[in-house]
Formats: C-alpha cells, sequence, structure tokens
C-alpha cells in the first residue's frame, strides 16, 4: 500500500464515524418585505424607467392587445419577431399574419437583425432592479432579445418578485431540471455604454429601446 492509499484509508475511517454534518442556514441578505404587487409594479416602473426603459400596464388581455398593436404601429414597417410562448402568441392573435416571424429552424442571425422589433415573454420581474428574467430554451429565443433594434417583453404581474433572493428558489428548480435547455437572460433596460468622455449612447450592443407589458391578472394587481 503506498502512503497515499494510507492517507486516504484513513480519512475514509475517520469520515465514516461522524455524523453528517448539517449545512448552515442561509444567511439573510436582503429580508423580504412583504410588498404588494401594486407596490412592486410600482418600483419595478420607478427602476426600469431610471435606466431608460419603458412600461405599459394592461388591465387585462384585451387591453394589453390593444396597446401592443399602438406600440408595433409605431415601428418602422417590418415584422416582429415573436417567442413562442403562450402570452405572446395569445398578444399577437389580432396581428396580421404578416407582421409576424416566429421563426423556423434555419433562420439566421442576419434575418432577427432586420427584424423591426423582438418580443419575449418574462419569466420573472425582479421590483428592486426593473430585471426581467426571460427563461430562452433556443439560439432563436436568446438572440430575439439581443439583435432586433427594439426589445418588447410582455408578463403578468403575478411575475414580479421583490429581489433575487426571493425569486432564487423558483430559478434554482428550473436550472435543476435535466430536461430544461437554454439559458436565462437578465435585461435591464436597453442597451447602454459610454465612451472615455463618458458620453452614455443606448443600442451599441443591443436594443436600443425597450418596452414591458406588464399584464394585470384576474382583476386585480
Amino acid at each position: 500500500m503506498s502512503s497515499r492509499d494510507a492517507i486516504l484509508g484513513k480519512i475514509r475511517e475517520a469520515l465514516a464515524g461522524d455524523p453528517p454534518c448539517e449545512k448552515p442556514p442561509l444567511p439573510e441578505i436582503w429580508p423580504e418585505q412583504g410588498l404588494t404587487t401594486e407596490q412592486m409594479a410600482e418600483r419595478f416602473a420607478a427602476e426600469l424607467e431610471a435606466v431608460s426603459g419603458e412600461i405599459h400596464r394592461a388591465g387585462s388581455i384585451a387591453e394589453a392587445r390593444t396597446r401592443l398593436a399602438a406600440l408595433v404601429g409605431e415601428l418602422p414597417p417590418g415584422k416582429i419577431g415573436v417567442m413562442d410562448r403562450p402570452l405572446c402568441r395569445e398578444l399577437t392573435a389580432d396581428l396580421p399574419a404578416d407582421a409576424v416571424d416566429g421563426g423556423t429552424p434555419e433562420g439566421r442571425p442576419q434575418d432577427l437583425a432586420d427584424l423591426s422589433a423582438g418580443l419575449v415573454e418574462a419569466d420573472c420581474l425582479l421590483a428592486d432592479t426593473g430585471t426581467c428574467m426571460v427563461a430562452c430554451g433556443t439560439p432563436h429565443d436568446r438572440l430575439l432579445c439581443y439583435l432586433p433594434p427594439v426589445c418588447l417583453i410582455v408578463a403578468s404581474a403575478g411575475r414580479l418578485r421583490e429581489h433575487m433572493p426571493v425569486a432564487w428558489d423558483e430559478i434554482a428548480r428550473h436550472t435543476a431540471d435535466p430536461d430544461r435547455r437554454g439559458e436565462f437572460v437578465f435585461i435591464t433596460g436597453p442597451s447602454r455604454t459610454a465612451d472615455i468622455e463618458k458620453i452614455l449612447i443606448l443600442g451599441v450592443h443591443g436594443p436600443k429601446r425597450l418596452v414591458v407589458l406588464l399584464v394585470e391578472e384576474d382583476g386585480q394587481w
């Protein structure tokens, strides 16, 4: 037996006789304040607008469709790319078929850059930073967040969370699912950068405009 094997054997013997160690409780860095959905919506809107994002609140699916149609009408002529998610499909049901691009497996990234906007659905909204978390199961979904000049994000009010620690258990369950593919994209306002003279420029590394459409659920916030 080598010296290495002897040392490892003693370690195994020592560990075998000890009870398993319990993990210490996680420290509460950001306590949950118990904010209402309305309070979270107001905080989210304030934080989003502080980084040049836009928000539209809709009291129903019907109103959300009307607002989305108005937003699309403001865009330059062209199609909008749409993520294949339930809320996206529901809100674009009344748009002309030739105005919507659902993407195809053989689609090229260049095609997404030529769209007038990308419409994606957020899985979580973090009120303390105005951040949208989008689960992107395919490369098309991920690029739809980045390449079109305008990023439209839809989400129900029930997706609002106070901050990341509150949402972490939900996110961890998704990441632990072996059948889940893709990645999460966290979006906080439009793309922004500054040069050496501290001049802020939007849209250099991604969408120049970010609009969040927040849809009310069950008649109350």
